[in-house]
C-alpha cells in the first residue's frame, strides 16, 4: 500500500474551531490574573503561560503578541459589559423610565462591577491615552450604550413634555456619573458597594427628571 493511500484520522473541523475557541478563552482569563495581578506593565507573554499552564509559543501562536492579547483581553471586557447591559434592556420592556433604571442597574451588576473588574477597567483606561487600540475598542463599545441612555432620556422627556434636545446631555450626565461611581469604589478598595451607587445613582435621575423621582428610587433603591 502506497504511503499516499494511508487516510490519517483528523478532527471534524468544529471540534477544532471549538477547541481553539476554548484554548483562546483559557489565554485571556490568564491575562486577566495577570493583570491584576501585576498591572499592565508587569504582564508578559511568561506570566501569561504561566497563568494559564501552558507554553508561550501557545500564546503566540493565538495572539501573536502582548499588545494583540491585550486588545483582546480588553475587547472581552466590554463584550461582558454589552452583553448585560443588552440582556438587562431586553427584559426591561418598552417604558422609558425602566429602561433607564435597567441601564443604570446593568452598570453596577457584579459582573462588571466587581473588584476584579475594576481593576481591569482602569488598568486599561489608565493606558488609552498612549495606545489608540484600547481608546478605539472603547470608544466603539461605550457609543453603542450611550446610544442607548440618549433614547431612553428622549422618549422619557417626550412623555412629559420637555425639549427632546436635553437628552444628550442627560445621557452626558449620567455616564459621567456612573463612571465616576465605578472610580470611587475602585479607589476606595471596596468600601462603596453597589447599593451605594445605586442609591446615589437615584438621587441624580429623580433631581433629573422629578416626574418620575419615586418610580427612579424605587427601581434603584429597591432590593434585588
Amino acid at each position: 500500500m502506497a504511503a499516499s493511500d494511508i487516510s490519517v484520522p483528523t478532527r471534524p473541523r468544529k471540534e477544532r474551531a471549538e477547541n481553539a475557541a476554548k484554548r483562546r478563552r483559557q489565554i485571556i482569563e490568564a491575562t486577566i490574573r495577570s493583570v491584576v495581578g501585576n498591572g499592565l506593565a508587569g504582564t508578559t507573554l511568561a506570566t501569561v503561560s504561566a497563568e494559564a499552564g501552558l507554553s508561550q509559543g501557545v500564546a503566540v501562536f493565538y495572539f501573536h503578541n502582548k499588545q494583540t492579547l491585550l486588545g483582546e483581553v480588553l475587547r472581552h471586557q466590554y463584550e461582558i459589559y454589552q452583553e448585560t447591559w443588552q440582556r438587562a434592556l431586553a427584559q426591561a420592556g418598552g417604558e422609558p423610565v425602566d429602561r433607564l433604571i435597567a441601564l443604570v442597574r446593568a452598570d453596577f451588576d457584579p459582573r462588571v462591577f466587581d473588584a476584579q473588574s475594576l481593576v481591569i477597567w482602569y488598568a486599561f483606561w489608565g493606558e488609552a491615552g498612549a495606545r489608540p487600540l484600547y481608546a478605539q475598542i472603547s470608544g466603539k463599545y461605550d457609543a453603542a450604550r450611550f446610544v442607548a441612555i440618549c433614547g431612553a432620556c428622549t422618549d422619557l422627556l417626550a412623555g412629559i413634555g420637555r425639549p427632546a434636545a436635553e437628552a444628550a446631555a442627560l445621557a452626558t450626565g449620567i455616564d459621567a456619573l456612573t463612571d465616576g461611581l465605578w472610580l470611587r469604589a475602585y479607589l476606595s478598595a471596596g468600601t462603596m458597594d453597589r447599593q451605594e451607587a445605586l442609591a446615589i445613582t437615584a438621587r441624580f435621575l429623580a433631581a433629573a427628571f422629578p416626574e418620575h423621582a419615586e418610580d427612579f428610587i424605587a427601581g434603584l433603591c429597591g432590593g434585588d
